[in-house]
């Protein structure tokens, strides 16, 4: 198959079958759904979202009883427990770190390197991304504004023009609204390695998320998916795309509560901060574990636009090839494969 081909470079760097990965979820990338990934050929990532050491130790061992397959771990830079998620990870054998929600420095990199594990982050512009190559990064993952829960400011096109065009030398995974194999098979020919999918695994069969949270996906539309307004930049809010609902408004109602009690002496910058961000990690678990919808974080893509059904790993990843590969042998001539 030509799309094979064009993913040979990324899959070796995973270590599976196919350079796809599952975007780590909070709550619902766990073992059962990063498994099933692992099983199908893609790499799963575990979300080790506010877990502690032991729960993260637990959680990659019940998944490696269920697949034998390559498998990474996504390591959030405050976390506390940071550097003892790192050493579990080495521990347990993982092959690969994806570290999100910070700039990762130089002594980070050497510290995982340093326990056998590969390396990969996030960059928002071209800058930022040379650098991190230069510092030992073994691939980055380009996430566009389009994806769910927690994004940055740029969306994907722009990304792929700013840091894919001019990095081709360097492996690079794109993320966020991608679905559709024509646009996996169109990224893989500009030079990407692979690409990441979320959304359409949260509401795969597999997910472990309440049927009330699958179902307030399917019907949302593109435009539902909306990332909060902050009001007032002493309290810089974390971007997390989610369909928006009364916990949206709950939010925004958080954040002045926030602002007035800092006003007036009652918080620190810090915690006031830190709390906004508790805010939406419970907020999340209310939606995806209770299936309080009205209340809880949707944490979802704009993608949600043509996600309509939930399908099992498998079928995704079928249709997802199939497509790839009708699109590259009609495109032949126009898209020749080197």
């Amino acid at each position: 198959m030509k799309i094979l081909k064009l993913m040979e470079r990324g899959a070796k760097i995973l270590g599976s079958r196919y350079a796809i990965l599952g975007g780590a979820m909070t709550w619902i990338s766990e073992a059962r759904l990063v498994s099933s990934m692992a099983n199908s050929g893609i790499f799963g990532v575990l979300a080790s979202g506010a877990m502690d050491g032991d729960l993260l130790k637990q959680e990659i061992e019940s998944t490696q009883e269920k697949t034998r397959q390559n498998f990474g771990v996504n390591i959030i830079i405050a976390n506390p427990e940071l550097h003892n998620l790192i050493e579990v990870c080495g521990e347990k054998k993982i092959s690969h770190i994806i570290v999100a929600g910070g700039i990762l420095d130089k002594n980070l990199i050497d510290e995982i390197h340093s326990r056998g594990m590969q390396v990969m982050t996030f960059a928002p512009a071209l800058s930022i991304a040379r650098t991190l190559f230069r510092q030992g990064i073994d691939a980055l993952i380009l996430e566009g504004s389009e994806a769910g829960g927690h994004v940055g400011p740029v969306s994907t096109m722009v990304l792929i023009q700013d840091i894919l065009l001019n990095l081709r030398e360097y492996p690079i995974f794109i993320a966020g609204g991608i679905l559709r194999g024509e646009v996996v098979a169109s990224l893989l020919q500009l030079g990407a390695v692979g690409c990441q999918l979320g959304t359409v695994f949260a509401c795969c069969k597999e997910s472990t998320a309440h049927e009330n949270f699958k179902k307030a996906l399917l019907k949302a539309r593109g435009r539902n998916a909306v990332t909060p307004v902050q009001l007032d930049k002493k309290f810089p809010i974390a971007q997390v795309r989610a369909i928006e609902n009364l916990g949206t408004e709950k939010f925004i109602a958080k954040q002045r509560e926030t602002l007035i009690k800092f006003g007036k002496g009652e918080v620190a910058l810090d915690d006031g901060r830190l709390s906004l961000e508790h805010f939406w990690a419970g907020a999340l678990r209310r939606a995806v574990r209770d299936g309080d919808v009205d209340r809880g974080s949707l944490m979802a893509g704009q993608i949600v636009e043509i996600v309509k059904e939930e399908r099992s790993i498998e079928e995704i990843v079928l249709t997802l090839l199939t497509e790839a590969e009708c699109f590259l042998s009609s495109a032949a001539c126009a898209f020749p494969i080197a």
